[in-house]
């Protein structure tokens, strides 16, 4: 199909030597239907949707994130906590919290907000709209003053470090080739695989995915370059792939159950005994 690529490798888009882990990738770009069907395969992969509540949940399932259910409060003109979705409460314990050497992250504003702000970053550059589409309605992700997000697992709701045994993400408007790109580490902070996202096939509101599912649950944290060029909170640059500026954003981030990793089983084990005693004395 003309507006749709898929392709399923091991180590062959890695910028530089690695040891290979078993890795399955699935990446494509093209419109919503098209791209829905590899997020679909990469759905499958990983494994059944766990709930969104705290602790370990099914170890051969997934968790995701579409933003969507965030409220205004944290939504453009608002910050979006970094560990806003690792609470220890449902819905908000999804096991994952970002950071960024930038001045933080914006979620887009949906069309019911309190304060009448623009959908898509229209606040910041009125021509975004026209650049962005959402994935899942209606938010989406980027971080501030940095193309950088870093996303880091923890079994949901608490902070006890955890892998996961993969990470995918949906892109819109990626215009260069070049641009986009995943970063894989594990819990030595070793770097295991890194590709980069496909770019859409349109020059404007395309979509795009990539998704690495490796063997062993071995993936601590994942690095995101999102474009090549940052919006700050109150401006941002226009898009433009043909200077070699290239804005992206983010929406859906698809992941593997994050699982202890062995230095924090014990005490987290210990923990959750304590917690268990604690509990049936309250009951006494």
């Amino acid at each position: 199909m003309p507006n749709k690529y898929i392709f399923l490798t091991v180590a062959a888009m890695v910028a530089v030597a690695l040891p290979v882990h078993g890795q399955t990738v699935l990446a494509g770009s093209g419109d919503h239907a098209a791209v829905l069907s590899v997020v679909n395969q990469y759905r499958t992969l990983l494994g059944p949707l766990n709930a969104n509540t705290p602790g370990v949940g099914n170890p051969n399932g997934r968790r995701e994130i579409n933003w969507d259910a965030v409220g205004d409060a944290f939504s453009d003109p608002n910050l979006f906590p970094g560990n806003f979705l690792n609470a220890p409460v449902a819905p908000r314990a999804r096991g994952a919290e970002f950071t960024t050497p930038g001045s933080g992250f914006l979620l887009s504003a949906d069309d019911s907000n309190p304060t009448n702000t623009p959908v898509e970053y229209a606040r910041i550059n009125a021509s975004y709209p026209n650049e962005f589409a959402v994935f899942s309605q209606q938010r989406l992700f980027t971080a501030l003053d940095s193309v950088i997000t870093d996303v880091r697992f923890f079994v949901a709701g608490t902070n006890f470090p955890a892998t996961v045994t993969g990470f995918g993400a949906v892109f819109t408007d990626i215009d260069l080739p070049d641009s986009t790109k995943m970063e894989y580490y594990d819990a030595n902070n070793s770097l295991i695989y890194s590709i980069f996202v496909p770019a859409g096939v349109n020059p404007h509101e395309s979509f795009s995915f990539a998704g690495v599912k490796f063997a062993d649950r071995i993936v601590s944290r994942v690095r995101i370059f999102s474009g090549n060029a940052a919006m700050g909170l109150n401006s941002g640059p226009n898009d433009d792939p043909l200077n070699g500026h290239d804005v992206v954003v983010m929406d859906d981030f698809i992941y593997g159950e994050p699982v202890p990793e062995p230095a924090s089983m014990a005490v987290l084990g210990g923990g959750l005994i304590a917690l268990a005693v604690r509990s049936r004395r309250r009951k006494q």
